[in-house]
């Protein structure tokens, strides 16, 4: 269920809107390619949607995808393939754990507190 405009303006979202963005410039900045990449620029993308729209209307079903792209971020250079490739295994792996930290910390801090959210 969403809340009203604003409402669900929480760190959290603001460390997930800075991470998506971080995680769509990894590429350049730390120097890789192809599958990882992609993965990379399309997750970062949808993070960004996400955190942009939990910022304006919070619902608590986008955490849970946030907390969903965080494990995939997390698990991804094994499934992929490009575990191998140091740089962007690591920046997937510390972007994961963070994603996935920050949207269980939303979840919890929702569900333990819903009359800040009413």
């Amino acid at each position: 269920m969403a809340n009203a405009p604003m409402e669900g303006t929480k760190a959290q979202d603001w460390i997930n809107l800075v991470l998506a963005i971080a995680l769509f410039i990894s590429p350049w900045v730390v120097g890789f390619a192809a599958a990882p990449a992609w993965n990379a620029w399309i997750v970062g993308i949808v993070l960004g949607a996400l955190a942009v729209a939990t910022l304006s209307v919070f619902a608590e079903w986008e955490e849970w995808v946030n907390l969903v792209l965080g494990v995939w971020l997390i698990v991804s250079p094994w499934i992929l393939g490009f575990a191998e490739v140091t740089g962007a295994m690591w920046t997937h792996l510390l972007v994961g754990v963070l994603v996935a930290g920050m949207s269980a910390w939303a979840v919890w801090d929702y569900r333990h507190n819903p009359h800040a959210h009413a």
